[in-house]
């Protein structure tokens, strides 16, 4: 069986179903490809900084979102925490019935004059005029554009989220700890919910334990160093159904600069286009800036497009992503290199360069969280 789509989005992470919702908004239909059953909530929840306040405003989903999350204290940002659950259900509540089609695995990719063939484990082929690969870092999509696997970074982390029925008493504000080559942190999410995270170096002897969430719990309570005992309990609470494990991993920033982000009317977004580290809490918000950006310029190719021939079409799309690509590629070369070179100071085991991190480099380290925060990705308008 083969159908013939528009726009064919690959997974139904942030970056895609913001992608999805920024099309919608400017009329243009599109169909979403998710491998698994259903929506994945891996992570719990993400950091979500100004830039992704305005990304999230500009496909009109913040002003429901908010209420649902404590503003965090400081720093002149809008920040909070977002349980990524209640983010893409909110984006999925926004989309047309039937955008996303579950249990879609892209198996291959061919090219069939101004179309990209499709192939699904399922046996069916979508012929697509755009295909646009938000499908995380084993992406199948990036794969077909030359890229290579993201690489290890040689650090693991473990997140966990708990739940206080009466209330969990914490300021809202993010408490974070630096150790001897561990980073740690606590941030509530509204006046219930809490998310924590805990990353050390790591190797492959650790991955027996993603198989043991309890075994992740007591490596991490023998690990935590000296911090305060509120935050302990945090740990002690989680249930080991909210805990997962997962080894952290970037695309060199060079391989940002050398690839190819779109060819022809194929290109990527979000971890598929720019894992990175999480040291800078810039993942998830660089994929919703991806949306936006994505979505306006495709909106502004394909604008007008009756009477106009397929070559001509295809030449706009092509040229589309284009604009996508170079608007993207610095903001992404610079969030990676960014996020790996704070990972890199923080989780340091050496006594010089720690002793630069908290005496030399700490306003350094702030300030530049900051200025990846401030960036604008614009407003959603094909006119």
């Amino acid at each position: 069986m083969e159908a013939v789509e528009d726009i064919v989005i690959v997974g139904a992470g942030i970056a895609g179903l913001t992608t999805a919702l920024g099309l919608h908004r400017l009329s243009i239909r599109c169909l979403v490809l998710e491998s698994s059953d259903g929506l994945r909530t891996t992570g719990f929840a993400l950091t979500t900084w100004t830039n992704a306040w305005r990304a999230l405003d500009a496909v009109g989903i913040g002003e429901p979102l908010r209420p649902q999350h404590n503003q965090l204290f400081g720093r002149g940002h809008e920040i909070r925490c977002v349980q990524r659950r209640t983010l893409l259900e909110t984006l999925v509540n926004e989309l047309p019935s039937g955008t996303i089609r579950y249990s879609s695995r892209v198996v291959s990719i061919e090219e069939s004059g101004y179309l990209k063939l499709v192939h699904l484990s399922d046996g069916s082929i979508l012929k697509a005029k755009v295909l646009i690969g938000c499908d995380g870092v084993n992406s199948a999509v990036a794969t077909w554009l030359g890229f290579k696997k993201p690489a290890f970074v040689g650090r693991s982390a473990v997140r966990g989220c708990v739940y206080y029925e009466h209330g969990h008493g914490f300021e809202p504000k993010s408490f974070r700890y630096i150790g001897e080559g561990v980073r740690s942190g606590v941030i509530p999410c509204d006046d219930k919910s809490i998310y924590w995270f805990f990353t050390f170096s790591s190797s492959s002897k650790y991955e027996e334990m993603e198989e043991s969430p309890a075994k992740m719990k007591q490596f991490v309570l023998g690990k935590l160093g000296k911090i305060p005992d509120k935050m302990r309990a945090v740990i002690k609470k989680t249930e080991p159904d909210n805990i997962v494990l997962s080894p952290l991993r970037f695309r060199p920033p060079w391989e940002i600069l050398l690839g190819n982000i779109s060819k022809t009317n194929v290109c990527i977004a979000g971890d598929a286009f720019h894992p990175m580290t999480p040291d800078i809490g810039q993942g998830g918000c660089a994929a919703l800036e991806d949306g936006v950006v994505l979505a306006r310029c495709l909106g502004e190719a394909l604008r007008e497009k009756q009477g106009m021939s397929s070559e001509e079409e295809y030449k706009r799309i092509e040229k589309g992503l284009q604009s996508y690509a170079k608007e993207r590629r610095w903001r992404a070369f610079e969030l990676i290199s960014t996020a790996y070179m704070m990972g890199y100071i923080e989780q340091s085991n050496g006594r010089v360069l720690n002793f630069l991190r908290d005496r030399v480099l700490a306003s350094f380290l702030a300030g530049q969280r900051l200025k990846m925060a401030s960036y604008d990705c614009g407003k959603l308008s094909a006119s």
